[in-house]
């Protein structure tokens, strides 16, 4: 039987949280393992809880993007800086993004799309990250008729 690693498991998941994202250009999801690989947060890009969008704000992407909170910022929130090894995200960390996570303690961080502007594989170097992307992903099985239900 196959099983997936930990990081594979950890971006499924950054993944589905991506779904929840209101952002109809790009849709973000995170999650972050503690040390003994155990899920302590999962988030996405969106605006701040509880705010709700005017009719035609996200009729312009460049005018709300300074609105919008990264999944790795929002992310963040949900736990305490030492307690979260391992980061996986469905894009590759902004620059300031990947600097919040070097001052949370984090020791890896998993992404799947690359984000051009970004320098975070020259912060990632300097302070010793690991900075991995993922490109193959394991597919379902289909249901076989014994697994059936």
């Amino acid at each position: 039987m196959n099983r997936l690693s930990i990081p594979e498991y950890a971006m499924a998941l950054a993944h589905v949280a991506s779904l929840r994202s209101e952002d109809p250009y790009r849709k973000v999801g995170a999650v972050a393992l503690d040390f003994d690989n155990r899920v302590i947060g999962t988030a996405y890009n969106g605006l701040a809880p509880g705010y709700n969008a005017p009719e035609g704000f996200w009729d312009d992407r460049e005018a709300r993007r300074k609105y919008m909170l990264h999944a790795e910022v929002n992310l963040c929130s949900l736990f305490t800086r030492g307690s979260a090894k391992l980061l996986a995200c469905t894009t590759m960390p902004c620059t300031s993004c990947m600097q919040m996570l070097c001052a949370y303690g984090i020791k890896e961080v998993y992404y799947r799309d690359i984000y051009p502007e970004s320098e975070s594989p020259l912060i990632a170097e300097r302070y010793g990250i690991k900075l991995i992307q993922m490109t193959g992903f394991p597919e379902l099985l289909p249901l076989s008729p014994e697994r059936e239900v």
